[in-house]
């Protein structure tokens, strides 16, 4: 008898059966939908409901004043507002997607609304053309609306998550169009949106790029709506035809006569099976075979098309209409001898004790896999708990004589429809059936219930579903202090740790920075001192004016990046004293304050050093300063840059002369700064820029060089340069600019502290033999004597000093100089075969 009962509600649509259950009786009061423009959000979401300002309406014992009202889908309010904006009348409002209410006013100018009823800003405008039009017609889908204005003009808001509105071609209308559908853009081939007008006979195709001529002949339609997919368009005739159509216009799917002259208030597609066509008492549902189906009102109806089906509101109640689900079928239709119609038998007669179950169970025991599949689906599909309960344990008998079942399917269905249970109470009022749901996905579901601050529910079925509550609790916390400026910052930070500290890894720091922007900065401080992250404590300490908090936290988390926000952070907000207060008596940012300022920023460093009395590092910093000068292009030929390069040596060998330990680098700066004057001097006269930088040695060399002796002899006398190291300056200097003459005559000044190896060397390096025999003979060392014979190629004269040195190693090592000389080898062969012979001896 429950088989009958069930399939008695269905009406049969050619082969396809269909059910109108009843989700809720609407708990609102005196709504009249004729009297109000209302707006239904897809998936069981929000109804908004407004006084229609175009209908003049009796007020009965409600207010003058307009209010929009939001309401769940089971009709308890949830919140209200008053309307007052200017614009003009209220063209029409919508639901996107992300339950953002639109609300579309004459002048263009389109307000955004939460489903708390608050206003989101900003408001967008259609633009000037679209102010001056007037707009009177819009058509919305999931995340857009285009608007029609009194001249014909088409614009468009493809996407509000970025609102900017675009005007599409001109579709040159004399007459305003009949009627008007829109292909969304992600079922078009140019990625935008697509406008079908009714115009005549025909269909305009109206794009930003241009307008397109479609199904001449096929009107003058009446009414259009494009399917779900974008593939197929509805359309309803002047001449009383329903035609469904491809949108390309390519073929006609098929056509219905209804024989009515008035057109339909709403059309709408029932899933992708059927069409529904509304009158103000009947709705006629049309399959593309078969009669059609009736049902008749006596109230107005709004439809709201759902991917598997439509949903019915009425002044009294909330239906939805869809096509019986195939499991349901198997199971309920009269007369069914399905296996999963049997199994259902079966439990019935188990819990009578009938011996028929047995039997029932013994006839589809090889299809029980299937027959327990069918019982879990269609339970899926029930929004009557009973039902549910009683498929599932049809089930669940089913699957205890089975082996062969997926226990996972059933545990997941009990799952499902514990979620779906639970959304669909009144109190929440999301009527979603298990496609839906599918579709909508879970995480989508919870997004909605925590915005319509059903937190607990939230929490609660991501607990259940194992999923990430750190959402809803993050939700929650700030919802909590948006809502509670009355409570004091303590005792709220008691409420709120008492639920943040069950979310392991929840940012504090977030919550704190939604306390602060509430201007509870207190409580932000409270708060942030929670958070175990640095990287996300840090800038919000700044941000709320704990610098020092800020500094601490970052020090000891010895994260340099941090460290570096907080300083150029306090750089920019405090005095300069301060500044080094604060830093001075923490090492690791002063530390790394000083690594980046000796890069950057040299005066605000010395300005440091000098505010803390480390003179030598100031000193050092000028000294610094006084290179890089030295690396201008234009420091030289005299250049007056060197003057400034000399004050800061000067000023740096002062500073080092205060502290006994930098004796070293006071006499070296001085040394520096006198070395420097007498190049920068010795440049002037010589108008040769060649001398500021070089080195005491080269500087020397170089005076000697351009024959400058007077000079040279200054700058040894001003730097001690010590007398041997005078004589190899010389020696070569006047090597390079080959003054033989003048290099004999230093030779003979006196003896040479450095011998006259030097000389010889000079002579050599310049290729110049001759002049290194004057120098050979006076060598004192006879191995110096035959290594410099050789080194000229003198084989005997080098033979003769060898001898006298009495060294077979060095006859040696002076053969192989002479390899390729045979009569200059047997020479020392012949030396080393006699001193052989008198070691023997």
């Amino acid at each position: 008898m429950a088989n009958v009962s069930v399939a008695a509600e269905w009406q049969l649509l050619y082969n396809r059966y269909y059910r109108k259950p009843e989700l809720y009786q609407m708990q609102w009061k005196h709504i009249d939908l004729s009297r109000n423009k209302v707006a239904c959000a897809t998936f069981g979401g929000p109804i908004a409901v407004i006084r229609d300002d175009s209908k003049i309406v009796q007020l009965y014992a409600e207010s003058a004043l307009r209010k929009l009202r939001i309401f769940n889908s089971a009709g308890v309010q949830v919140a209200e507002t008053v309307w007052k904006h200017p614009g003009g009348r209220l063209v029409g409002m919508a639901w996107m997607d992300d339950q953002t209410l639109v609300c579309v006013v004459q002048d263009g100018t389109i307000y955004r609304y939460n489903v708390h009823a608050e206003l989101q800003e900003p408001n967008v405008s259609m633009g000037s053309e679209c102010f001056e039009q007037n707009v009177v017609d819009c058509i919305f889908w999931g995340n857009g609306v285009v608007c029609i204005t009194e001249a014909n003009q088409v614009f468009a808001v493809p996407d509000f998550k970025n609102p900017k509105p675009c005007k599409l071609a001109d579709p040159c209308l004399d007459e305003y169009p009949l009627c008007a559908a829109v292909i969304e853009p992600q079922y078009t081939m140019s990625g935008n949106v697509e406008v079908l007008l009714g115009v005549g006979d025909h269909v305009l195709l109206v794009e930003e790029d241009g307008v397109q001529q479609l199904g001449v002949g096929v009107g003058p339609l009446q009414k259009m709506v494009v399917s779900r997919t974008g593939k197929l368009l509805a359309s309803f005739t002047h001449d009383g035809r329903l035609l469904v159509i491809s949108t390309d216009f390519s073929k006609i799917i098929f056509e219905y006569n209804c024989e009515a002259a008035l057109p339909p208030e709403q059309l709408a597609w029932c899933g992708m099976d059927s069409v529904l066509l509304y009158w103000d008492d009947m709705l006629l549902m049309v399959g593309p075979y078969g009669d059609p189906v009736r049902y008749l009102y006596d109230e107005p109806i709004i439809l709201i098309p759902e991917c598997d089906g439509v949903r019915i509101l009425s002044n009294t109640s909330m239906e939805f209409l869809q096509r019986v689900p195939d499991s349901t079928v198997s199971i309920f239709k009269i007369g069914s001898t399905l296996p999963a119609a049997l199994l259902y038998d079966a439990l019935d007669h188990f819990d009578r004790r009938s011996a028929k179950a047995d039997e029932n169970l013994r006839l589809i025991r090889s299809s029980l896999p299937e027959a327990v599949e069918a019982c879990i689906d269609a339970a899926g599909h029930e929004f009557d708990v009973l039902r549910q309960r009683t498929l599932l344990r049809a089930a669940s008998y089913g699957e205890a004589f089975s082996s062969h079942f997926q226990r996972d399917r059933f545990q997941e269905m009990c799952k499902t429809l514990r979620v779906l249970n639970a959304v669909r109470n009144p109190e929440i009022g999301i009527p979603l059936s298990i496609q839906q749901y599918k579709l909508l996905t879970a995480s989508v579901l919870i997004g909605r219930l925590i915005n319509a601050h059903q937190h607990l529910l939230a929490l609660r079925i991501s607990e259940y579903l194992g999923m990430n509550q750190e959402v809803v609790i993050m939700h929650w916390a700030c919802s909590k202090i948006t809502s509670s400026l009355a409570i004091p910052d303590a005792t709220l930070l008691e409420i709120l740790l008492d639920k943040l500290k069950f979310c392991k890894g929840i940012s504090y720091a977030a919550v704190a920075a939604h306390a602060d922007k509430n201007g509870r900065r207190k409580l932000a401080a409270m708060l942030v001192e929670h958070e175990p992250r640095s990287s996300k404590q840090v800038p919000l300490l700044l941000s709320i004016g704990e610098e020092d908090t800020a500094l601490t936290k970052a020090t000891e988390s010895g994260d340099t990046d941090l460290v570096y926000l907080v300083l150029f952070h306090i750089w920019q907000k405090r005095p300069p004293l301060e500044f080094f207060g604060t830093i001075q008596a923490r090492p690791l940012a002063r530390d790394l304050f000083i690594t980046y300022a000796r890069c950057y920023k040299h005066e605000f460093l010395k300005d440091f050093f000098l505010s803390t009395g480390q003179l030598q590092d100031v000193a050092f910093l000028l000294w610094k300063e006084s290179w890089e000068l030295g690396k201008n292009p234009m420091a030289s030929k005299g250049s007056p840059l060197h003057g400034p390069r000399i004050k800061l040596i000067e000023k740096a060998h002062s500073l080092f002369s205060e502290t006994k330990e930098h004796t070293f680098e006071s006499k070296a700066a001085e040394e520096h700064a006198k070395l420097l004057r007498m190049q920068h001097e010795l440049e002037v006269t010589t108008k040769q820029a060649i001398f500021v930088d070089s080195s005491i040695s080269d500087t020397i060399r170089t005076c000697i060089v351009l024959g400058n002796h007077r000079a040279a002899l200054k700058v040894r006398t001003e730097f001690k340069v010590s007398e041997k190291r005078w004589y190899w300056l010389k020696v070569f200097a006047l090597a390079t600019i080959r003054d033989w003459d003048a290099l004999e005559k230093f030779s003979k000044e006196k003896r040479p502290p450095i011998g006259y190896r030097p000389f010889v060397e000079a002579c050599i390096d310049a290729d110049e033999k001759g002049e290194a025999l004057k120098y050979i003979p006076k060598l004192a060392d006879p191995r110096e004597r035959a290594e410099s014979y050789a080194r000229i190629g003198m084989a005997k004269e080098a033979a003769d000093a060898a001898s006298q040195a009495k060294d077979g190693e060095l006859l040696g090592r002076l053969k192989l100089t002479f390899a390729q000389n045979a009569a200059a080898s047997s020479i020392f062969d012949t030396l080393r075969d006699r001193l052989s012979f008198q070691g023997v001896s």
